[in-house]
């Protein structure tokens, strides 16, 4: 294969392995070549990235892995898309955990996932990834699960000043989730839609 090939691949390689990044030892097994080889492919591609003012990415090396990174002289549109409201709206699945650690608080991922009945994995990482929820501590027992609790983002979000504030639930639903997140999903309707 030509270096052009190799550098598809190793485009490709970088771009699967996303933050974890790949090594140069993991570099030269997957494709089967010698360190030298690698290192000539890994700088080939670099250089691509840097000489061409079109491409947004580029390839950098941290704590001994390569990965793909954006450009440097972006950063001020990547803030922007950042700190812009309204830019994504939440799942359902990300608003009934989020309804839940909210009454629940706090709660470990295996207590949600036992009242929705589903995988929260997903909605608990676009949570934290969005500063709503976060660690509050680990629980007492084998493992000590994360305990997920409401940030100040969460109360500043929905203009609340403690998490006292949210919507009483009525007695006869304690246990029904679908209330509880419909009731959440209407009051986070209502934030957003004033927001835009």
């Amino acid at each position: 294969m030509g270096i052009v090939k190799w550098k598809g691949i190793l485009e490709s390689l970088l771009f699967a392995a996303g933050d974890e990044g790949l090594s140069m030892k993991q570099i030269t097994a997957v494709l089967e070549v010698d360190e030298i080889q690698a290192n000539e492919i890994v700088t080939e591609l670099k250089l691509d990235y840097e000489k061409d003012e079109n491409r947004g990415i580029t390839i950098v090396q941290l704590a001994g892995v390569y990965q793909l990174a954006t450009k440097k002289e972006h950063a001020g549109y990547l803030k922007k898309l950042v700190e812009s409201p309204g830019t994504a709206h939440l799942s359902q699945a990300a608003l009934e955990t989020l309804a839940i650690v909210a009454y629940k608080q706090p709660i470990t991922r295996a207590e949600i996932e036992e009242i929705r009945g589903v995988k929260t994995e997903r909605p608990l990482h676009t949570l934290s990834s969005r500063a709503l929820i976060k660690e509050v501590g680990r629980a007492e027992g084998t493992g000590r699960a994360i305990l997920y609790g409401t940030t100040k983002e969460f109360l500043d979000y929905f203009g609340l000043k403690n998490i006292n504030e949210l919507p009483p639930l009525p007695d006869h639903v304690e246990d029904d989730v679908q209330d509880d997140a419909d009731l959440f999903f209407e009051k986070f309707q209502e934030t957003m839609e004033a927001d835009q």
